[in-house]
C-alpha cells in the first residue's frame, strides 16, 4: 500500500472514530464494520485498490500498535 492510500485511509478512519476514542457507543463492531466499508470503497473509488476489510482493519491495527511503541 502505497503512502498517499494509508493517508487516505487512516482520514477516514479518525474522522469517523474508528477506535472509540471519543465516547461510549452502543454497538462499536458495527460503527467499526460500516467505516471500513468506507475504506474499502473510497480506496477502491480513489485509487482502484481491491483490499477486505479484513486485511485494512489488520494492518490498521499494526500501524497504529507499532506507532504507539
Amino acid at each position: 500500500m502505497f503512502s498517499i492510500e494509508m493517508v487516505e485511509m487512516v482520514d477516514i478512519l479518525k474522522r469517523d472514530d474508528y477506535d472509540g476514542k471519543h465516547g461510549p457507543y452502543p454497538n462499536p463492531n458495527v460503527r467499526k464494520a460500516k467505516t471500513m466499508t468506507k475504506v474499502v470503497k473510497s480506496l477502491h473509488r480513489n485509487f482502484w485498490v481491491r483490499r477486505s476489510k479484513d486485511q485494512l482493519s489488520k494492518r490498521w491495527e499494526k500501524n497504529v500498535f507499532s506507532l504507539e511503541l
